[in-house]
């Protein structure tokens, strides 16, 4: 039985290793993206998003309405696409797809927060998500997220002002613009 073990170790050694590396280099880059995530969701957190359609907030004088988007696609590892294909064969929760989804929903929302952030909006409403499945494997998952963002002068949370881009000056947070070859900009988080 031993015998066996080790043949297979020895004719898969290639394998388990790539297996492994690939393993400890996903998890590493989602655990990442996921803190990532966590500080921008904090430091956009003074934008009011609402899935309320026909909402009418107060705005203020001389503002109006503009569309906000954040689009993401995203990629899972080799290893959890594995993982999953087992648990599918077993009938299980596919745990791994639902981080995917997960990941992809709030980094499309984080996206449209940081455009709304930029053009001096707080408030975004009517917000809707859409997420579809790229290759037919299901490890790569496009998210957008898109409503109406506007200024309204009754959000009790007052938006921190954007950081300043003068030399020396101690900006917490900078913001990347993006020229993604389309007409709309996108902005990164750095």
């Amino acid at each position: 039985m031993l015998d066996i073990i080790l043949d297979f170790i020895k004719n898969n050694a290639v394998f388990i290793i790539l297996f492994a590396v690939g393993w400890f280099f996903g998890r590493r880059h989602e655990r990442a993206h996921l803190k990532e995530l966590a500080q921008s969701e904090k430091v956009l957190g003074h934008i009011i998003v609402s899935s309320e359609r026909f909402y009418r907030p107060e705005l203020a004088d001389h503002t109006h309405g503009e569309l906000v988007i954040g689009s993401v696609v995203i990629a899972q590892d080799y290893f959890k696409m594995i993982v999953a294909a087992l648990f599918n064969l077993l009938g299980r929760n596919l745990t791994t797809y639902e981080t995917l989804l997960d990941r992809a929903r709030r980094e499309a929302l984080v996206r449209m927060k940081l455009q709304a952030q930029y053009q001096g909006y707080n408030q975004i409403y009517g917000v809707r998500l859409e997420v579809t499945s790229i290759n037919q494997a299901g490890s790569m998952v496009e998210a957008i997220a898109y409503g109406t963002a506007v200024y309204t002068v009754n959000n009790p949370k007052v938006p921190p002002p954007l950081p300043s881009t003068a030399v020396g000056s101690p900006a917490v947070t900078t913001y990347e613009r993006l020229d993604n070859g389309l007409n709309q900009p996108s902005f990164k988080l750095r």
